[in-house]
């Protein structure tokens, strides 16, 4: 496993298992309340093309079967579903797996595993395609966690992937700022989860609604606000800022790794042809099994 530069582990690995049971449940509460039904079609859409604008549809035949390592609220899956051949969604929280069975209850072509990575039943060398986004920096071995999605691909076959990114691409404020929001979250991550939501609305409220409108300002007066923080939000709704507020701060494991890193961690897995993103989210990569 690639030792993290940026942050102490929470949760010691245990060589039997590769899961956090508190960061599980968490994530199943956070998609009982933010199930991503009230996100209009256009936003969603907008989302899946900043994570998938590199991912390689014409790489893979109409009947394909793939999945979706971490499901969580479906809101990728629902649109890859329309897509391909077969897709499997795939999460260890039961929550999450019922959210995702609701989205997507008029797809004929899925199939809903509530399993962990270290007991998903898909045969190895078996789909054509997989993707985890967001999902495998809250894994405590994510080394060992990519290694097992990759082992699920036939050859040639795409991952798409991303990770939490340490700054490695920003500047000094970038990382400070990342330092002093670790305090909170180390705090509030650990609360009940009848306070968590509460703080963390009013964190969307009064840190990532103002900062993200600011950098909607810039962008209106035609200047660059991709260096100022959460620009990523600017165009994104109060919705999402709630969301993605529980996210960070709701979340009793998160890992975050540089571009090297994810370079290494992927080539380790047995991805070559490793591609990068070059708009944010930082980072989203794909690579080809060998």
């Amino acid at each position: 496993m690639i030792l993290h530069k940026w942050e102490d582990k929470l949760t010691k690995v245990d060589s039997r298992i590769n899961y956090d049971q508190q960061t599980i449940d968490s994530f199943g509460q956070e998609w009982q309340k933010f199930d991503q039904n009230k996100l209009s079609d256009s936003e969603v859409n907008k989302l899946f093309n900043k994570y998938f604008s590199i991912f390689p549809w014409n790489k893979i035949p109409d009947s394909s079967v793939g999945f979706d390592m971490g499901c969580g609220s479906g809101r990728w899956a629902k649109i890859v579903a329309s897509k391909v051949g077969h897709l499997n969604c795939i999460d260890p929280a039961s929550e999450a797996i019922e959210v995702t069975k609701k989205a997507l209850q008029a797809n004929t072509n899925v199939t809903f595993l509530n399993e962990s990575i270290d007991n998903v039943s898909l045969k190895k060398d078996s789909q054509d395609f997989g993707y985890s986004l967001g999902v495998l920096h809250h894994i405590p071995d994510t080394q060992k966690a990519l290694s097992t999605c990759v082992s699920l691909l036939k050859s040639k076959a795409p991952f798409l992937l991303y990770l939490y990114y340490n700054f490695d691409n920003r500047p000094f404020l970038f990382k400070l700022l990342w330092r002093l929001s670790e305090i909170f979250r180390s705090i509030i991550s650990k609360l009940p989860n009848s306070l968590k939501p509460i703080l963390t609305d009013a964190i969307a409220i009064f840190i990532y609604w103002p900062l993200s409108r600011f950098a909607k300002l810039i962008s209106w007066v035609g200047l660059n606000p991709s260096s100022l923080p959460l620009s990523f939000y600017r165009d994104t709704s109060f919705y999402t800022l709630r969301t993605d507020s529980r996210d960070r701060f709701g979340t009793p494991l998160e890992q975050r790794f540089s571009k090297e890193e994810i370079i290494e961690m992927m080539h380790s897995a047995g991805l070559v042809k490793v591609k990068f993103s070059e708009h944010e989210p930082y980072w989203v990569a794909v690579g080809f099994k060998k």
